[in-house]
């Protein structure tokens, strides 16, 4: 069977190291879609299987946590990073520190 553009997402997600965040744009370049961090952010949106695919370690490009995280928000996304290491300040990750 083919892999779809979500389950290939899928993949890069759960790649991410715990403690360590990537962002929409360095998930659609994974998975060979530059143009398509839009995508990627729909499909985490979707996402099946949350435990097993990490989407709370996707961030904006400038650190931003997700006001739409579909898992509870901003400050579920915020606890869920913290829980793993990852410094969080005024909802920002840093990219320089935690990007993987």
């Amino acid at each position: 069977m083919e892999q779809t553009f979500f389950d290939a997402v899928y993949q890069a997600v759960k790649a991410i190291p715990l403690g360590k965040v990537s962002t929409y744009g360095d998930i659609a370049r994974a998975v060979g879609a530059p143009r398509c961090s839009r995508q990627v952010g729909w499909a985490l949106h979707n996402n099946p299987r949350p435990i097993e695919i990490p989407c709370h370690r996707v961030v904006f490009a400038d650190g931003s946590l997700s006001a739409s995280f579909a898992f509870g928000g901003i400050q579920a996304q915020k606890e869920l990073l913290e829980s793993e290491g990852v410094t969080v300040s005024n909802d920002k990750v840093d990219l320089n520190k935690y990007r993987c």
